[in-house]
């Protein structure tokens, strides 16, 4: 259980097929245990597909369409890894515009792994601290992000870290940063 009490916040988890498993049930788990109401949002309605690795997982249903989504309706936006679900998703204009207003709102946004590719798409990572996994480094930097090889960065309400080994911290910051709530600093 969390020293942290979120009950009544909205969370919002943003993803869609090919997304890392436990980057998406861990951190949702999390915040389900701190009393905080996880909503799954995604590019279309149904079922996404879940991965363990190169591995097909469990299936998820999809709670809200990203472009019905409304970032105002949320607290805070979590963005799991997994690279065909990232890869996919910062591509796409409504799932860009749905994690800018997080910024613009000045809420807390957690993104893990590869889940940090939709934030150079979203042109929200410039000037920011961040890390991610390593093979997004090089990306992340010519976006002008500075990202460095730690378990977990927090930066003004924007919480990163690398792979799942990663969760435990990831999972409490995530937490830590909702019950804070709104961060000036966390800008567009």
């Amino acid at each position: 259980m969390s020293e942290h009490n979120i009950a009544g916040k909205k969370v919002a988890f943003l993803l869609t097929d090919g997304v890392e498993q436990v980057e998406l049930t861990s951190p949702w788990q999390a915040v389900k245990d701190a009393g905080g109401e996880p909503t799954l949002v995604a590019p279309s309605k149904g079922k996404l597909q879940g991965f363990n690795g190169v591995d097909k997982g469990d299936t998820f249903d999809v709670d809200l369409a990203v472009a019905d989504a409304d970032a105002s309706n949320f607290d805070a936006l979590v963005l799991p890894g997994g690279v065909v679900n990232a890869d996919h998703l910062r591509v796409d204009k409504d799932a860009q515009n749905f994690t800018r207003a997080f910024f613009e709102q000045h809420k807390p946004v957690a993104s893990i792994c590869h889940g940090p590719w939709i934030l150079i798409d979203a042109g929200v990572i410039k000037g920011r601290n961040v890390t991610s996994y390593h093979t997004l480094q090089t990306d992340l930097k010519n976006a002008g992000a500075n990202w460095t090889d730690e378990e977990v960065v927090v930066d003004q309400g924007l919480v990163t870290s690398r792979t799942p080994d990663d969760l435990p911290a990831f999972n409490s910051k995530v937490v830590e940063e909702i019950s804070e709530g709104q961060h000036a600093g966390q800008t567009a």
